[in-house]
This record gives structure tokens, sequence and C-alpha cells, in this order.
């Protein structure tokens, strides 16, 4: 009896607990379309507006840029460099048409002698006066007048780009004659006038990506190493450079010194002239400075570095964002040892900073005259055009032309390869930000460039040259293109994740579980559907 009783109770408990369910009510289909209406707007809400102004809020704007138009002037695809000059010749002597043949005589001996086609002179004879002013032609780079004498002779005009020939009248060409020793002899001294500015122009284009489709003369060593080191010395093209000339002495005389006249004599007169190129501001001073170290009479090179020392200079900063150029007046009874040999100097220059002149004075002299300034003034000058690059060779006015052609091109190459910089920087960088005023620049930079490599023989092209290096500078070094560079797509995810998580998760379980329901119903009317075809 009692192992029945224990059999038998489990079974009426479970009979029990089986009475005692109860399923849950069918739901009804209003609710599942609730549900799902419920559901569905989330996810309509999310995609539809969420996600656009998420999009429009966090994109980062990267204007368009002609890529492909900045690459090829980076490659030198877009610009083959031409400096073409004109040359008039003035021969008064001659009649008309053995002038015309001696021009045309010299023009074939230019051209089968020239190396370097982008640096092209052009001849033509010198028309009247009243006939150049008719027809507004410009200044040619250089004029030649030909007179004749009893020998071949020749002579450049230091106030005007003038270049003076006399001839032997035997040696003037005749009307059937293929060459003549007059358009040789001119050949000859043209070739030599603009030897160093051909020189310099194919050793920047040679160093460039432009070198290719200009096609720049081989340099030979020697003369690649000579234009190495004037480049290193000169100083970065700048529109505006801050001159500032020092009077150092270490002790109380000289106190006072004719520096304004001494400047209004030899130096603003030579930048009156440079100002088509450059623009040039003044300051003078007198410090006091303490002897230095070294107190023999000839210093040597390494004893230079006592000198130069900013510490212990304070001289004037640059004034307005332009470079300074320093000028160092020192008064002391010293000289320097160029070299080994017994050669000293009162002077010397450092590169890309100024120049430092040794002034012997007596101890008890107060005042620098004007009359003791100009040696050290003309040494300021001459190094001054040194510092910005001005050829050696030649008088004052072809140099400065010629500094004009030399600076067009670093400008013109500057700007392109920056463009190229630019152009690559957004390719590498996608997530870089591209404001609107960068695409300016890089439009105007090449309307720019355009206009500078048509006219790269005079001051236009220079113009257009600034403007085009000006504004791509600015366009490379636009601050608000660097700031997403500090956040990179780690650093998103940290951000977004703990915000999205805990949205996320409850959209997206509810978005699966609808859709299991979903197929479910679809399964079962299609079950429903089979049995009523078969019944």
């Amino acid at each position: 009896m009692a192992s029945n009783a224990s059999t038998e109770a489990p079974a009426l408990s479970v009979a029990e607990g089986e009475k005692s369910y109860t399923p849950p009510p069918s739901e009804k289909p209003s609710d599942t379309r609730r549900r799902t209406y419920i559901v569905w707007s989330y996810w309509l809400i999310v995609v539809f507006l969420g996600l656009p102004i998420w999009w429009q809020t966090t994109a980062i704007h990267r204007a368009h840029l002609p890529l492909d138009g900045m690459m090829q002037w980076a490659d030198g695809k877009a610009c083959r460099p031409v400096f073409p000059l004109q040359i008039e010749i003035r021969a008064d002597a001659l009649q008309e048409p053995e002038a015309q043949h001696l021009v045309r005589l010299t023009q074939h001996a230019l051209d089968d002698l020239n190396e370097f086609s982008g640096h092209h002179l052009r001849l033509q004879l010198a028309p009247k006066d009243e006939a150049r002013a008719a027809r507004d032609e410009p200044e040619p780079a250089l004029t030649i007048n030909c007179k004749p004498g009893d020998a071949a002779t020749s002579s450049l005009s230091q106030q005007q780009p003038l270049l003076e020939i006399t001839y032997p009248p035997s040696s003037a060409p005749q009307l059937n004659s293929a060459s003549a020793p007059l358009a040789t002899f001119i050949t000859n001294e043209l070739r030599s006038t603009f030897a160093e500015e051909q020189s310099i122009i194919s050793y920047l284009l040679s160093t460039s990506s432009m070198a290719s489709g200009s096609r720049p003369p081989s340099l030979t060593p020697d003369v690649a190493e000579a234009l190495s080191r004037r480049t290193t010395r000169s100083l970065r093209y700048s529109p505006t450079y801050h001159l500032t000339f020092s009077l150092l002495t270490d002790r109380g005389l000289p106190n006072s010194w004719d520096v304004e006249g001494a400047l209004e004599e030899y130096i603003k007169p030579m930048l009156e002239v440079l100002k088509p190129i450059h623009n040039f501001t003044i300051d003078t001073q007198v410090q006091l400075y303490a002897t230095p170290g070294d107190q023999s009479e000839v210093l040597n090179k390494d004893s230079l570095s006592s000198f130069i020392n900013a510490a212990e200079w304070p001289l004037s900063p640059s004034i307005g964002g332009a470079p300074t150029v320093n000028f160092l007046l020192y008064v002391g009874n010293q000289t320097i040892r160029l070299d080994d040999n017994s050669d000293t100097s009162q002077s010397w220059m450092i590169p890309q900073w100024g120049t430092v002149y040794l002034l012997p004075l007596s101890k008890t002299e107060a005042h620098v005259s004007m009359a003791t300034l100009k040696q050290p003034m003309l040494t300021f000058g001459g190094h001054l055009l040194s510092l910005l690059g001005t050829p050696v060779s030649g008088s004052l006015p072809l140099r400065l032309s010629s500094l004009t052609r030399i600076r067009s091109t670093e400008l013109l190459l500057r700007a392109s390869s920056s463009l190229g910089s630019l152009a690559r920087l957004t390719g590498k960088l996608p997530s870089i930000a591209i404001p609107q005023s960068v695409a300016d620049g890089v439009e105007t930079t090449l309307n720019h460039l355009e206009q500078a490599c048509a006219n790269l023989g005079g001051v236009q092209g220079l113009t257009h040259a600034r403007i085009a290096e000006q504004e791509v500078e600015r366009a490379f070094f636009e601050k608000s293109m660097v700031g997403q560079l500090y956040f990179p797509d780690e650093h998103k995810i940290a951000v977004y994740l703990p915000l999205l998580g805990p949205i996320s998760v409850p959209l997206i379980m509810g978005l699966i579980t609808e859709l299991k329901n979903w197929i479910a119903r679809r399964k079962k009317w299609t079950e429903e559907a089979k049995e009523k075809k078969s019944q």
C-alpha cells in the first residue's frame, strides 16, 4: 500500500500541473501591426533623418581641385620656359639694306651657336625714335650701337643697356655675302654678355622638373658647383626686404655717424633701380659691443664666429614680416685673412644674413664722417646685390634685367613645385579638409602661372610669378586643412561606440525579431493556402 501511494502521488501532481497551465492568449493582428509600425518608424527616422543629419554635420568639406592641371605644372608639362630677349642693332653708317643683312647674318649665327633654345636673343634693326613712339614699342633688353672705327672694340654703358661697338669699314657685310666679320664679332659679344644669365637659368631648370621640357644645356661640374654656391648664398625671394645698418663699437666713441647722408648718396640710388624687383625699408642704430676674445690684428676664418652671435648683438628683428639683411660696421683696427696666403680684407659676407665691415678708427674719433663711410657703403651695396642673386658680370642695368628673369624663373619653379606637393598631399590624405579658399587660391595660381610663363622676359612675368607663388603658399599652409589630421579613424570609433552602442542594440534586436515573425507568418500563410487548395 505504501508503495502504491508513493507511486500515484507524482502522477496526481503532474496532472494537476497540466490542468493549471493556460497558454497566453493569441496576439491580435492590430497589436502585431502596431509593433511592426513602431519598429519600422524608428528605423525610418534613423535612416532618413538621423543618418543625413550625421553625414552633413560630420562630413569633411573637400572643394574640387584641378589635380591633373596641378600635376602638369609640377611635372613641367604645362609650361616650356622661354626667355625672349629683344636686341636692337643701330648701324647709322650703313645703308638700310646692309643693316638689315647684318641683322640677319647675326641672327643666323646666334641661332646656330645657341645650345639653349629657351634663352632666345631676337635681333631687329632699331627703329627711329618717332617710329617707336608711334608704335608704342617696349624698350629692348639691349641696344647695340655700331660705329665705324679703326679696330673692332666693344664697351658696355654703365648707365643704360647699351653696347657700343666700333668696327673697321672692311668688316661690314656685303649684300651678296653669306658671312661678315662684324656679324661674328657681334655674335661673340652677345654670347659673352648673356653667358652668365643663361648658365644660371639653365642650372635652375636642370634642378627642377621642367628640365625635360626646356632642354637646358649640360653644365660642367665646376660651373654647376659655383652656381650651387651662389644659390646657397642668395636670399630667398621676397617682395620686401628690411635693411638694418648698425654701427658697433667696443667703447663710448664714436657715438655718432653720418649714416643718413651716406645712405642717400651710395645706397638709395641703387635701391631705386631695384624697386621694380624688390621694395626696401631701412633703419639704423648704434650698438655697444664687448671686445672680442681674439685681439690679434689679423683674424682667421675660425675667429669670425666670435663676431656672429645674435645673443650678444641685439639687432633689429624683421619688421612687418619681411626678411632682414644686416649690415654691420664694426669699429676695430683688425683685418681678415681670406685664405692661407697673405691676402686680407676689411669685410666679409655672411650667406643669407648680411655683411660685416671692420672699420679702423682712432680711439679719440667721436664722429664717423660721410667720407669715411663711402667705402663701407659701396661694399654693402655690392654685397646686397650678391645676396639678392644678381649676376656678377655686365653693367648694372643688364645685371638687374637678368635678375628679373632669374627671379621669375625661381618663383615659377617654386610655385609649380608647391602645386605638385599640394596635389600629392590631398591625394594621400583623403581625410584632410579642402576649404573653398584653397580651391580659389589654386585657381588664381594657375591663372597667374600661365601669364608668367608667357611673359618670362620682363617685369610683368615677375609680377605674375610672384602672385602665383604667394597664392599657392597661402593655400598650402591653410590652417583649416590640417584640423582633421588630429582625429584619425580610431578616435572616431572611440567617440561613437559609447554613444551609438546602447541605442543600436535594441533597434537591431527589434528589427531581427520582426523579421523572424514576418518569416513565420509568411510560412503559416503559405501552408494555409496549400491546405485550402488541397481541400
